[in-house]
């Protein structure tokens, strides 16, 4: 007998709908699986027929062909048992048809027939539900990660015993078998840091405003100043002033979490930009992303979020390379023998560095660095990489009697409520656009969206001159100029707004000129 079941399947950030089609005929008794499979897939059959004897399920001597369609894609993961165990039973006549009738099934078997969590199970319910499934049934762990999605039956199941009992009851009485998992399963999202706070950064005013304007438009930015001047403790609350996540931006978070594999037990839904601060001994597969069949890196898992790379010249040239396609194209694309994957990497670099080994220059009464010492320390960062990034600041050293004094610094509450002012600008400019930051801005809508007045045009046409920028500098700062006159109230840009912008650029620190 002929029986099959829809699952689920993920290749890279993308997701499927499979086919477990399988065979019961008489013959020779054997189990073959076909469907261009990875070892963990091809060990199934000796789970599924394991954890089924543990089930009191006796499988009768038969030939049993299991095919998982479509054919041509590499299948991978144990997120295949349970629907191949069905299927069986399927064939066998213990579960009607009607049982799995616009149902989509995943989870992987332990021996005693535990159905444990799996990864992708987010992207495979919004597949699901594109496709008009009626109903997923999920592991147990996994039920409030399906239950994100709206207008689908989410069944959580934590053995195969449970599984086939649901599947063998009448349509009628499924729900009172066990109950589908709502929206109030969602559980635990997650919470604001509360002991991260600007109100706790005294002085480095000119620091904070530069990432404010940062998270405003959500630039790329990179602190360059001494040890202990305050920059990982700006950087680690960047986040408490970005705008919230949408519902819309959530969802592409919580799907590469969700593929990546580390989606946390308890947060269903990830409503908090994330905050990844890799070291700097990270390879170059575990920032971009790889394996064999690769999943997603350290770039990806910061999409919509900040990437902050502490010590930026202490990471490997060849590390701080793959830094230039994301940076430019939002998206990182992995070629490997078994197809070409593209993954979201659109994030908030913020950066921080030393201006030299010793970190004091140019200071020369406390730095001991040669010139060809300090030249050697900057050349780990190259030009196109420096180009890329929109503003640059100097945190100096704090003053003693910045520290000691009563502090009254504004708190992240209060940046927040001008970066949202800014936002909701941004929001009403771009509205049925793409865009949703003045840095998404492509240069060919710039002329549309940063309209320069007389004056302004002839000011950067001088400063194109003087600092001899890059096509890529000149519009980055028309777009950070936009940003800082969002942050005013400005409809325009003047060239108030221009000079600040450049202020902001590389060039202009002397450290690489």
């Amino acid at each position: 007998m002929y029986s099959r079941v829809i699952t689920g399947a993920v290749n890279g950030i993308e997701s499927m709908l499979a086919a477990v089609e399988v065979d019961a005929s008489k013959g020779m008794p054997g189990f073959e699986m076909v469907g261009q499979l990875n070892n963990e897939v091809r060990e199934a059959k000796e789970r599924v027929r394991v954890a089924l004897k543990n089930a009191s399920i006796q499988i009768p001597p038969m030939r049993l062909t299991v095919s998982i369609s479509p054919a041509e894609m590499r299948k991978e993961g144990a997120s295949y048992d349970l629907p191949i165990a069905v299927g069986i039973l399927v064939s066998l006549g213990m579960i009607p048809e009607e049982g799995i009738h616009n149902t989509l099934i995943v989870g992987e078997l332990g021996l005693d027939g535990e159905v444990r969590a799996v990864r992708g199970v987010l992207p495979i319910v919004q597949k699901a539900k594109r496709e008009c499934v009626k109903r997923c049934i999920v592991p147990v762990a996994n039920v409030r990660e399906g239950a994100v999605i709206d207008g689908i039956e989410i069944i959580g199941v934590d053995s195969l015993s449970e599984t086939i009992e649901y599947l063998q009851e009448v349509e009628e009485r499924k729900p009172q078998k066990i109950a589908p998992a709502g929206r109030t399963l969602i559980g635990a999202i997650d919470e604001p840091e509360k002991d991260l706070d600007f109100a706790d950064i005294n002085g480095q005013e000119v620091v904070k405003r530069a990432v404010e304007i940062a998270a405003a438009g959500f630039h790329h930015v990179l602190m360059i100043g001494p040890p202990g001047s305050g920059k990982t403790m700006i950087a680690k609350r960047i986040p408490t002033i970005l705008p919230d996540l949408s519902r819309e931006e959530s969802l592409e978070v919580t799907t590469i979490y969700s593929v990546a594999g580390q989606l946390d037990d308890d947060k269903a839904l990830i409503t908090k930009r994330p905050f990844l601060d890799p070291h700097h001994t990270i390879s170059e597969q575990a920032l971009a992303g790889g394996g064999r069949i690769p999943r997603p890196g350290v770039i990806s898992l910061a999409h919509r979020g900040v990437l902050f790379m502490d010590e930026l010249p202490e990471f490997r040239h060849n590390t701080i390379e793959i830094l230039r396609q994301p940076l430019e194209d939002k998206r990182i694309h992995i070629a490997r023998t078994y197809g070409n994957f593209v993954y979201p990497a659109d994030f908030m670099l913020v950066a921080a560095m030393n201006p030299c080994p010793c970190g004091y220059f140019p200071d020369r009464n406390r730095c001991t660095c040669s010139e060809a010492e300090i030249r050697r320390y900057l050349s780990r960062i190259s030009g196109p990489i420096l180009d890329r990034i929109d503003v640059v600041t100097e945190a100096p050293r704090v003053d003693i009697r910045q520290l000691s004094a009563e502090p009254h610094n504004e708190s992240s509450a209060d940046i927040k409520a001008r970066v949202m002012e800014a936002r909701a600008r941004q929001e009403h400019r771009y509205r049925g656009t793409r865009y949703r930051f003045n840095a998404e801005l492509r240069s060919g809508d710039i002329r549309e969206y940063c309209r320069l007045g007389a004056d302004e045009q002839e000011m950067l046409e001088e400063i194109f001159t003087m600092m001899n920028l890059s096509a890529r500098a000149y519009h980055k700062i028309i777009k950070v100029a936009r940003t800082i006159a969002d942050l005013d109230g400005q409809d325009d840009i003047s060239t108030a707004h221009i000079s600040e912008a450049v202020c902001y650029r590389i060039n202009d620190k002397g450290y690489w000129s």
